[in-house]
């Protein structure tokens, strides 16, 4: 009996935590397809997995680009035919701690283009390739940060955070994760749907330090 073999697309996969996830899930012995918003950056980190990595495409792939998001799914299909496992990894914050009573619209507008209408979008677009796989996942990417029940726990790690933006879209993301969830399971379709929080991470994401995050409890990706 032949295996299918396992073709997992990971959006933002060309630095960072994303890139983490390229390089472990390859070495595990899926086909993974790096999405990079510039290519030339994609190439770049494709290089330095070369010796550690299994089976590492790259596509080009701006989540906030309908245009970009509509060719990396018309390429996948031309070339693999279906997707097994889709991560929504990519992610920022654009807000910087600006309060609710000053964060500009400008900057709600960026946190919600990649946090969540660009989630959405790829997820819709990859839809028709997962479906024609035996078994595939939806993987978002998600926070705490985006928990109403953490922002109003005085005892939460989260209840002093000031993120208005991306707080706000995260939360947004795990509505729609729950809400896709129930169409795939009233459709009787074998596609889970799921968010998961990694936690504290040492990556550069929201413009940080990653040494100062491993000194905070943060690991590595």
């Amino acid at each position: 009996m032949n295996t299918v073999e396992v073709i997992t697309l990971v959006t933002g996969g060309n630095r960072g935590m994303g890139l983490e996830i390229v390089k472990e899930l390859s070495q595990k012995g899926q086909h993974v397809i790096m999405g990079s918003r510039q290519l030339e950056n994609g190439r770049r980190a494709i290089e330095q997995l070369a010796t550690t990595s299994g089976k590492v495409d790259l596509v080009q792939l701006d989540v906030t680009d309908p245009a970009s998001v509509t060719r990396a799914a018309q390429t996948i299909a031309t070339k693999y035919g279906y997707l097994t496992i889709l991560i929504n990894n990519a992610g920022a914050v654009f807000d910087h701690r600006q309060s609710a009573a000053t964060v500009t619209s400008e900057n709600l507008h960026l946190d919600f283009e990649i946090n969540y209408f660009g989630l959405v979008d790829v997820s819709q677009k990859m839809l028709p390739l997962l479906k024609k796989s035996p078994q595939a996942k939806i993987i978002n990417i998600s926070s705490m940060m985006g928990s109403k029940t953490a922002a109003l726990d005085p005892q939460s790690s989260v209840y002093k955070a000031v993120a208005v933006g991306y707080q706000s879209a995260k939360a947004a993301a795990n509505m729609y994760t729950v809400q896709l969830a129930k169409e795939m399971l009233r459709e009787k379709l074998p596609i889970t749907v799921n968010a998961i929080d990694p936690g504290m991470v040492a990556t550069e994401f929201g413009s940080g330090d990653p040494e100062l995050a491993k000194k905070n409890g943060g690991h590595a990706g």
